[in-house]
């Protein structure tokens, strides 16, 4: 068994090699995201900056801690404030009485000189003590390289995700179809004595042999694209400019040992086929698909499809605002892509009947083998399907939900010019001008008895100016009640109406106090409330400036107030975001350019039979050609249409999901994306099934 192994091996190099390449390349993607994952987990301990002097710091208390029930009794929860409170007058005073105090851009902390212990025997519980790197807590912004490596966790984790899901993908469907062409292979060997299970045992070996040589060669690959990957994520703003790749070592022992499970599971479906075929069935079937659909095949893809559907719904009819959320949208789509490509050889056969091939010989050969040879036609259309409907779900459904912001942000406002900018001098109203300033701000909320919830809110500074400004989808109430004593929400507020009392605590934890209720918004994209007034929003800095009427004075007025000003808001997409989905799309696409190549170099190689007798029919070199190259370029065609369904599917839902939510309904379908994958797809499948076609007919 072990010199048929061997020998096997040695003379099936070129059907193996894309096997082998594509396994390299999905362990050493894995290596890669492995090792920027474990990068994101171990953040260098960063130097302290505005105290960079002080060995303690005093800094006012940055958390609201309120009692929430927990069972039988309570226990207290922490939230975070948007900006540490001033630190007490008192404490300050005791401080300067006995040490060094040194302040530094603001009344939330002092730097002190002085024994940490001390301070904080002086200092108790009415200010936090900050030594060491926690004193970094009292930089500007101390949680943005948090923020960042949370984000880029995210990003790693999905791109991840997909180079699993594409390489297990591609990998099983190449051993499928390497298997599904040793038919006749396999019925000599069975004719010459051998046993279903020495059949298996055969398939299993070549499948551990190249496992374990490809994962190793894509660890060797993914420790030299670690930085590399590191060095784009920098530059392209993803990470903090710290951002280095560690010497951690489990993502290769989890790299390694997944590419030879994936080699193995690949191999385990088709071994089963190849064991229980007899030898006179092996040899008589091994040119016909009378097959091409293994029950359990069919079975496991309708339940993928039917639980992608399913899921779709389930989401858009109880939670449609997580179907604008990335990982959604990233994620979801997976489960329809698998079961349409798993029941792709059940499609392939009306869809390419109904696909326009040409006219004259050619054309009818190019439509009839398609249809004929549906292993072929399913192995070349499934991996396009992946990529056109990865580039479709993504690229759409990120385009469609910043349309529908940009929409939405259009429909709320009737002002003639908006200023935006991240602290905004105010501005005086000249004559005929209405002006409506808000800034960004929180609000804490008890979510019954057993929760705290902290919301996003805007802080409006004169709310007559706001409510004849702005054009919110207020579902009940008005938004000319809203005073000091009031508060407009969104519906996410399900247990509030109009009239009714909301205990809130504001953006620096002073409360609570209790505010009515005045208007009640639709959730919308995400953007619609809650609205408070700026005295119950202390520490509020202005950010937006709503502006309509005045002539040109007002436009001088708006530009000397340091923000830019445009004639409508546009919120547009975020580059970060685009960056991090062309990875997603581009692992993708390598690995389907890898995955027809290989399939298309197979089938062509193994059709000289074929062609000689077209040959002695009559047809021309460059007729069979054509047809060869038809046949391949119809496949990736009917992959770009089962890709293009699958998109308008979860496009479909998306847009159901925003009509739930009140929010414009604005769908993009990424066309010039889909065309370069599936152009790249086309070209490489006709390359890779003209060039064995050639050879084969000198």
């Amino acid at each position: 068994m072990l010199s048929v192994l061997f020998r096997g091996l040695r003379d099936r190099w070129a059907s193996f090699l894309g096997g082998f390449v594509a396994l390299a390349l999905g362990v050493g993607l894995l290596v890669t995201m492995g090792l920027g994952l474990s990068a994101t987990f171990h953040a260098p301990e960063r130097s302290p900056q505005r105290f960079a002097a002080s060995p303690v710091v005093v800094q006012g208390q940055d958390r609201l801690t309120l009692d929430v029930r927990r069972g039988p009794g309570t226990v207290p929860v922490e939230r975070r404030l948007d900006r540490p409170q001033p630190v007490d007058d008192g404490v300050l005073r005791e401080l300067r009485a006995r040490w060094t105090v040194t302040a530094s851009g603001g009344p939330d902390a002092v730097g002190v000189d002085a024994p940490a212990a001390e301070v904080r025997a002086l200092v108790g519980g009415r200010a936090r003590v900050l030594t060491g790197a926690e004193r970094t807590q009292a930089d500007p912004d101390p949680e943005r390289d948090a923020r960042a490596l949370v984000a880029l966790n995210a990003l790693l984790g999905t791109s991840g995700g997909v180079t699993a899901f594409v390489s297990v993908f591609v990998v099983a469907s190449t051993f499928a179809f390497a298997v599904a062409l040793r038919r006749r292979e396999f019925g000599l060997l069975r004719t010459a004595g051998a046993t279903p299970g020495q059949i298996r045992r055969l398939l299993l070996a070549e499948a551990a042999v190249l496992g374990v040589l490809a994962s190793a060669a894509g660890c060797a690959l993914g420790a030299l694209g670690a930085p590399l990957l590191a060095r784009t994520l920098v530059d392209g703003g993803l990470a903090p400019a710290w951002f280095t790749i560690g010497g951690a070592s489990w993502p290769f022992h989890t790299a390694f040992w997944t590419g030879v499970a994936v080699a193995l599971a690949g191999a385990v479906a088709a071994s089963r086929r190849a064991g229980k075929v007899g030898p006179t069935a092996a040899l008589r079937e091994a040119d016909v698909d009378a097959d091409a659909l293994p029950l359990g095949r069919a079975v496991l893809g309708t339940g993928l499809l039917l639980a992608g559907l399913g899921l779709l719904v389930w989401t858009c009819a109880t939670e449609p605002s997580a179907l604008l959320k990335r990982k959604t949208y990233t994620t979801l789509p997976m489960l329809l892509i698998t079961g349409v490509a798993l029941l792709s050889p059940l499609l392939v056969r009306p869809v390419a009947r109904l696909l326009p091939s040409g006219r004259g010989a050619v054309g009818t050969l190019v439509r009839e083998n398609s249809a004929a040879a549906v292993r072929r036609t399913a192995a070349v259309a499934a991996p396009v399907l992946v990529t056109v409907a990865l580039a479709g779900t993504l690229f759409g459904s990120a385009t469609s939900v910043t349309r529908a912001k940009e929409a939405e942000a259009r429909e709320q406002t009737a002002a003639q010019y908006v200023v935006s900018g991240k602290e905004l001098s105010p501005v005086t109203a000249s004559a005929g001008a209405v002006l409506s300033a808000t800034g960004a701000t929180s609000v804490f909320v008890r979510d019954g008895a057993e929760a705290v919830v902290k919301y996003g809110a805007r802080a409006v500074a004169d709310p007559a100016a706001f409510a004849e400004l702005a054009r919110l989808p207020v579902v009940a109430g008005d938004l000319r009640d809203l005073d000091d004593r009031s508060i407009v929400v969104n519906e996410e507020f399900e247990r509030h109406r109009v009239g009714e009392t909301v205990e809130v605590w504001r953006a620096d934890g002073s409360g609570p106090v209790r505010l009515r209720v005045a208007a009640v918004l639709a959730l919308g994209t995400g953007d619609n409330g809650p609205y408070v007034t700026r005295a119950n929003a202390p520490g509020s800095a202005l950010d937006r400036i709503d502006a309509r009427g005045g002539g040109t004075a007002t436009v001088r007025a708006l530009e000397a107030s340091g923000g830019t000003v445009s004639p409508e808001r546009r919120p547009g997409g975020n580059p970060q975001n685009r960056l991090g989905m062309i990875l997603v799309l581009g692992i993708a696409l390598v690995y389907t350019v890898i995955g027809l190549a290989n399939t298309l170099l197979m089938a062509t190689s193994v059709r000289g039979g074929e062609l000689a007798s077209l040959r002695l029919a009559g047809a021309t070199r460059g007729q069979i050609l054509r047809v060869v190259t038809g046949e391949a370029a119809l496949a990736v065609a009917i992959g770009t249409g089962l890709g293009l369904v699958v998109t308008g599917v979860v496009l479909g839902a998306l847009g159901a999901g925003l009509a739930a939510l009140s929010a414009p309904v604005v769908l993009a379908l990424p066309w010039t994306v889909i065309g370069a994958a599936a152009g790249t797809c086309a070209t490489v499948a006709v390359a890779a099934a003209a060039l064995p076609a050639w050879r084969l007919t000198r």
